[in-house]
């Protein structure tokens, strides 16, 4: 393991956990809401956001595919160092993180099933831009509706067409994050 593996944890695990933990649920609760989350300081290519969704959502019981550029040595240990979550291929992750691009194709991740819909997977979606504007969002935790800079919209239409079983996903940028649960309808505009 590198030594700096050791590093970039929560300073005040105790406030800096539920803040990221708040954050989390608020951004679920309300798709298309950008929480601004702090306290991790993960090692490149993940994200401040992405490093504190790991720091609160994953454990020793919740395996993580590493995808792209984020499977790397510097991550890897981090992840394996700071949560303790086994590393693992697509088709067994609870949690997956990456790009869009990456993550491809969607379709190898659990989707839950009928009598375990909550056994699907989480993507945690990195972007190069995360902004209130894009594809219209309607549906539980909207008022009347939301907008998002999502990568794409075909993808978050089948999947909400699965519904109750498919993915719930959080997209990063930064420090900044935002949730779709599969529950949430995607329009392009």
């Amino acid at each position: 393991m590198r030594a700096e593996a050791l590093t970039g944890g929560f300073a005040d695990a105790p406030v800096q956990a539920a803040q990221g933990f708040r954050a989390a649920l608020e951004a679920l609760a309300r798709p298309g809401q950008i929480e601004t989350v702090a306290g991790a300081a993960p090692p490149a290519p993940l994200s401040v956001a992405a490093g504190v969704l790991l720091l609160v959502l994953a454990d020793a019981t919740t395996p993580v595919h590493l995808a792209g550029e984020w499977d790397c040595p510097a991550v890897r240990d981090w992840v394996v160092f700071h949560c303790g979550a086994p590393l693992v291929g697509a088709a067994d992750a609870v949690f997956a993180l990456g790009d869009w691009a990456a993550l491809q194709p969607v379709g190898r991740f659990a989707i839950g099933t009928a009598d375990y819909p909550d056994r699907a997977a989480t993507l945690i979606v990195e972007l190069p831009v995360l902004e209130p504007a894009g594809v219209r969002l309607r549906g539980p935790g909207i008022a009347d509706e939301a907008a998002l800079s999502l990568p794409e919209v075909a993808a978050f239409q089948a999947n909400r067409a699965l519904f109750p079983l498919g993915l719930d996903c959080f997209f990063t940028c930064g420090d900044r994050l935002a949730g779709l649960p599969r529950s949430t309808r995607v329009e392009a505009v």
